[in-house]
């Protein structure tokens, strides 16, 4: 197993560390890991990159092996990289919180299903948490979008089209915002269909039943590990950081985790087999699929070669440059645009929702990132198709548009614990290009596992979390743990220089 980055004492020795850090200790602690040397082809084969502590977030091997079952035929443009939070979900292809690139060819099963489903930050213009406004905000937040949903379609067709080419800016454009908040969102928002065939394409290829479809749900947050949650900011690790990115001590800030929506989750299924399928989506991708693949094939030699690739078992790499890889990638930037527009307009909501509850201006955008998304990116000297898996991009200051706050502070990235525990706003590191510009995308699985091994226990000061349910039934207390998981694995991200650490937030509602 290749593992962390090396030093330049010892150019293939792992070093671990089995000490855990406070929050004081991890802004302290010197930076002196040196540059990666250039990766070689050997060093591909030789397996993952695994940024872990052995001792105290040793990662998974039966995961691990997974990993490498899976990429077996697949054409790695570098080493995959394993993030802390590292677990097999039974219902994914692969594990959580890995990066893959390959050079030439394309593979949807290596990200998830829910394609662009991802996290945002929201700066309040307000420091004060009265009770009955979280109160009044949680269960506005809780009428806008119920759960179940009610049925309404919140789009028309038209609109779906045109969340689907633009993304963002047809957000922006639709619910009143401010076009300079399109920075925060990762690729401004929106991906260009035109390389892959435009909106033309997509329109032909589209069946008019995943476009009808389309219409409902539109920004719905719901339960399971998606959340809206009321923070504030407890601690500013970085002050001119965070004062470039709009964050202050004693702030209130809004986290919330959302899907890409219906259109994203209908496309992150047509493409291979999925494990993960209820009822309703399976019932609706025995029609949709036959429809999507088969009905626009232009010979004989596609319709076989989409009923190989589509309607079997396993997910065989599929050229870039072939017909079929470009109307994958058509299809893939297409999801991404209508996630990007989804969570806009769950941020207008929000927005709104905040200021009329705690006084003040409508509060501004932090951050918005995806978490499953593929993307032709820089990879070492060439290029390549980055697959990210319950994993959040973290570009260098180098690497963003100039003129763009995040090209004065490198790209804003989201480390959230559980709502029993401290998050991180935290910015790409100098040696984020280690974990292919990298970072996990939250560390419920380490507090999990710490708590578990009697490595993390209650709150010392006794803080708690005001928790709401899409039901009606009263909000209830949740004691809160220490903040030994989350930190845990952002010491490792920091070591490395993945990211940065910028602030600290500590939940006080949660909806979820």
């Amino acid at each position: 197993m290749t593992t962390e980055p090396s030093t330049t004492e010892h150019p293939t020795t792992v070093q671990h560390t089995t000490e855990h850090y406070t929050t004081e200790q991890t802004r302290r602690r010197p930076m002196t890991s040196p540059p990666v040397p250039r990766t070689t082809q050997a060093q591909i084969l030789a397996g993952p990159t695994v940024f872990e502590d052995e001792h105290l977030l040793p990662a998974d091997q039966d995961a691990l092996l997974q990993v490498r079952s899976r990429l077996q035929d697949t054409d790695l443009a570098a080493p995959p990289v394993v993030l802390p939070d590292f677990h097999h979900k039974s219902k994914m292809e692969l594990p959580s919180s890995v990066a893959i690139a390959t050079r030439g060819t394309i593979r949807p099963d290596l990200t998830g299903s829910s394609v662009n489903c991802g996290m945002a930050l929201i700066a309040l213009d307000s420091d004060d948490a009265d009770p009955a406004a979280v109160e009044r905000f949680m269960r506005g937040v809780r009428e806008r979008y119920p759960y179940p949903t009610k049925g309404g379609r919140e789009l028309s067709a038209t609109e779906v089209l045109s969340a689907a080419e633009h993304g963002a800016e047809f957000g922006a454009d639709r619910w009143d915002l401010p076009a300079e908040e399109l920075e925060r969102i990762e690729e401004g928002g929106r991906l260009d269909l035109e390389p892959y065939g435009g909106i033309e394409r997509l329109q032909k290829e589209l069946p008019g039943f995943a476009v009808q479809l389309a219409r409902f749900r539109f920004g719905t947050v719901g339960p399971s590990n998606h959340f809206v949650e009321l923070q504030r900011v407890e601690e500013v690790l970085d002050p001119e950081t965070a004062s470039r990115l709009g964050v202050h001590e004693g702030q209130l800030t809004v986290q919330y985790h959302g899907g890409g929506g219906v259109l994203a989750g209908e496309i992150g299924r047509l493409f291979t087999r999925r494990k993960d399928y209820p009822r309703q989506v399976k019932a609706v991708n025995l029609a949709l699929k036959p429809l999507f693949h088969l009905r626009t094939a232009r010979s004989w030699q596609a319709l076989r070669e989409r009923l190989d690739l589509y309607f079997t078992d396993g997910c065989p790499p599929i050229s870039l440059d072939s017909d079929e890889g470009q109307r994958l990638m058509l299809a893939n930037a297409a999801a991404m645009n209508y996630g990007f527009a989804f969570r806009v307009s769950t941020y207008a909501s929000l927005r709104r929702l905040a200021s009329e509850c705690f006084g003040g201006g409508t509060g501004r955008l932090v951050v918005d990132s995806p978490h499953n998304s593929i993307y032709e990116e820089p990879v070492g000297d060439g290029r390549g198709v980055v697959h990210r898996h319950n994993s959040c991009r973290a570009y260098t200051a180098d690497m963003m548009p100039a003129g763009t706050t995040f090209a004065e502070t490198g790209q804003a990235v989201l480390l959230p614990g559980t709502h029993r525990t401290s998050s991180f706003l935290a910015v790409a590191g100098e040696h984020a290009d280690r974990s292919l510009h990298s970072a996990c995308h939250g560390a419920g699985t380490v507090v999990s596992d710490l708590v578990r091994r009697g490595l993390s226990g209650a709150d010392p000061q006794g803080r708690q979390t005001l928790r709401f349910r899409y039901s009606d039934a009263a909000p209830t207390d949740v004691a809160h743990y220490d903040d030994n998981g989350v930190t845990a694995a952002l010491d490792v991200l920091r070591r490395h220089e993945l990211v940065r650490p910028v602030a600290r937030m500590r939940p006080i509602a949660v909806l979820h």
